[in-house]
């Protein structure tokens, strides 16, 4: 039997999720979690063999969740199910130590399927993945600059782009808004970009915001 924790910060979605896996037979739900303190006071007392982890999560965000894990135990097992697609966040989180990414609109039978072949040891690829893995190997930096942020950098640039004030970005990051003003710069300034309007230009024509 697969134990899995659902990490996610809508019930509606964590009970979707429980419901799709109540359908096979070698899956079992053990925990829930609605961010990364619920998270933490799981962990002790939950034994599991697969976290099931949204990105998009108040406070500590997914991709830093999964650094933390991954610090604290090299060999834990984790699948990235995030709204956003394959381009967006799915090589960052396989370097940050991911097992598997898949995305909320995939079929059901995939996330049972992605569950299964993680937590048998193997990491799980999807054709969307091993295209964005092969543009990031072959990116030209030069021509896209985005690829030289760190995640957080990345992150503060993604929620800017999105139209958010410097103190929605420091409240969704869980930092000061004198830090944001320190990513934001560092974002123009390894983008080549001189304000807020061409970082949101940027960001719609590369995809990298709904």
């Amino acid at each position: 039997m697969t134990r899995v924790i659902l990490v996610d910060d809508h019930a509606l979605v964590r009970r979707g999720i429980r419901l799709t896996l109540e359908g096979s037979t070698d899956i079992q739900v053990v925990g829930e979690a609605s961010d990364y303190g619920e998270l933490r006071s799981l962990l002790p007392v939950c034994e599991y063999d697969v976290i099931v982890l949204d990105i998009n999560l108040p406070g500590k965000n997914g991709i830093d969740i999964l650094k933390s894990l991954r610090e604290e135990s090299p060999k834990c097992k984790v699948l990235i199910l995030s709204m956003f697609t394959e381009d967006q966040y799915a090589v960052r989180s396989l370097k940050a130590g991911a097992s598997g990414y898949l995305n909320k609109a995939s079929a059901p039978e995939m996330l049972i399927d992605a569950i299964q072949r993680i937590a048998s040891g193997k990491k799980f690829i999807t054709p969307e993945i091993a295209e964005a893995m092969a543009n990031s190997l072959m990116s030209d930096v030069d021509n896209h600059p985005h690829e030289k942020l760190s995640d957080r950098e990345f992150q503060t640039l993604r929620l800017i782009a999105s139209g958010k004030k410097l103190s929605d970005v420091a409240e969704a990051l869980a930092i000061s808004p004198k830090t944001v003003s320190v990513y934001r710069a560092r974002v123009l300034e390894k983008m080549g970009l001189a304000n807020n309007a061409e970082l949101t230009h940027y960001a719609l024509k590369n995809g990298l915001v709904d």
